[in-house]
């Protein structure tokens, strides 16, 4: 059966191989699905979207990547510094989300830059 396509600002929105064109409906190549781009002369596969990072993992996974990156010293040693509440959180906490104040004052004491700690969060759920 023909594909034939239908088409919104550049993007193909639905398929059709029901046999007949249905009205306002383009012919493609078989291989043309959903979420394929069309220029107005051609057909080509979506762009990939990269994955964005997670915003938390588990306190497991911190710590097995804080071990696997030779950091959980460094930071063990930093969260020794701190104040209490900071040191209990390090402690206890079941989650570590990336947005929380302590997780971005300690990141920055190791001198990370947001694309690492994007890294360290993506390898961490990884585990």
């Amino acid at each position: 059966m023909t594909n034939f396509v239908l088409v919104g600002d550049g993007v193909v929105l639905q398929s059709d191989r029901s046999g007949a064109e249905p009205e306002g409906f383009v012919e493609a190549p078989d291989e043309v699905c959903p979420g394929y781009l069309f220029d107005g002369q051609g057909f080509s596969p979506p762009i990939p979207q990269p994955i964005p990072p997670p915003d938390r993992v588990s306190a497991r996974q911190f710590r097995m990547q804080l071990r696997k990156s030779g950091l959980l010293a460094a930071v063990t040693g930093w969260v020794a510094a701190q104040n209490p509440l900071v040191q209990d959180s390090f402690q206890y906490s079941s989650t570590f989300v990336r947005s929380e104040p302590m997780m971005a004052a300690g990141f920055a004491a190791l001198g990370f830059t947001e694309e690492q700690v994007d890294q360290f969060f993506a390898a961490a759920a990884d585990l």
